[in-house]
């Protein structure tokens, strides 16, 4: 089914379509087409021993120049009559007004183009390979953007310590940039290897600060040895690239980032995972409307 259902009269929910729509790519038809998007051994032995691979082309500058016109809606510039579906939505993270982070999560609900993002098979065909070659369901996008003069950070973290109430440990995020980024815009950051940083039999490092304000925070809980290791490599993504990274990677313009599991993870919690979102029993299986499987290596068969 490629038309959506409404979320009110005249606004349509696209979580509830679970598939490419043909808005920002071709749906892929051929099952041998899918093997077309694998990457190679030597990216995934990469990603395997830093935690990321980074400056991977994932969009043309005309599909990010469109993804960029419905990016309005969430700066301000224009109400779009669904912002009631996104989970999140701030401004200013930071709450500082000389800092200014807006991160949002849940676009993929409001509009035909980041919808289509979320299933592009340049993305979900090596989240697979790198989670080992299984199959995959959304998580939840979110955007990122700072503007000019006074734009805020993100501060050192592993994405998988904001998620911990999904379990097993198995996830992937991609981040996407649609404009250039430089050391002066803020670029993407990672610690080579950081995905290997665990606390108490696997577990995440914790986290210090919910709204991304301290960058360096993370120091003071690193170990002598990672601290000798905390050495930033700066991803410089061109405008379309993309890094893909670990969900216990530590890294910190105008950027959307997709979220992924391997399918088969469950909610560690009685509670709803995203606001808005369909309530699972602690331990049930995460799955249904707002968790999309988005890719499985069988249908490459």
């Amino acid at each position: 089914m490629t038309t959506p259902t409404e979320f009110k009269p005249g606004v349509a929910d696209w979580s509830t379509v679970h598939c490419l729509t043909g808005a920002l790519a071709t749906p892929v038809k051929d099952p041998q087409k899918w093997s077309s998007f694998a990457w190679p051994q030597e990216r995934l032995d990469q990603f395997h021993k830093d935690g990321f691979v980074s400056n991977v082309r994932v969009l043309s500058e005309d599909q990010c120049d469109s993804l960029l016109q419905d990016y309005r809606y969430f700066l301000g510039e224009e109400k779009h009559p669904g912002m009631d579906m996104m989970y999140e939505y701030h401004t200013n993270q930071s709450d500082d007004p000389n800092n200014v982070l807006m991160h949002a999560l849940g676009q993929w609900r409001l509009t035909k183009l980041f919808h289509d993002l979320v299933f592009l098979p340049q993305v979900v065909v090596p989240v697979s390979q790198c989670l080992g070659n299984v199959a995959v369901r959304f998580w939840h996008d979110q955007l990122f953007a700072k503007p000019a003069c006074h734009g805020g950070v993100v501060a050192w973290h592993q994405d998988y310590s904001y998620w911990t109430r999904s379990q097993p440990m198995s996830h992937m995020t991609v981040h996407i940039a649609l404009e250039d980024q430089t050391e002066e815009n803020g670029t993407i950051k990672y610690i080579p290897g950081s995905h290997k940083w665990t606390r108490n039999n696997g577990q995440p490092l914790p986290v210090l600060d919910f709204n991304f304000k301290d960058m360096e925070g993370i120091k003071t809980i690193l170990t002598e040895e990672e601290l000798a290791m905390f050495k930033p490599v700066s991803a410089m993504l061109k405008k379309g690239e993309a890094s893909f990274h670990h969900a216990l990677s530590a890294q910190p313009r105008r950027a959307t980032v997709l979220n992924y599991f391997a399918d088969g993870v469950y909610s560690n919690t009685d509670g709803e995972l995203l606001e808005g979102t369909t309530k699972f029993k602690k331990g049930q299986k995460m799955e249904g409307q707002f968790y999309p499987l988005v890719y499985d290596p069988a249908w490459s068969k």
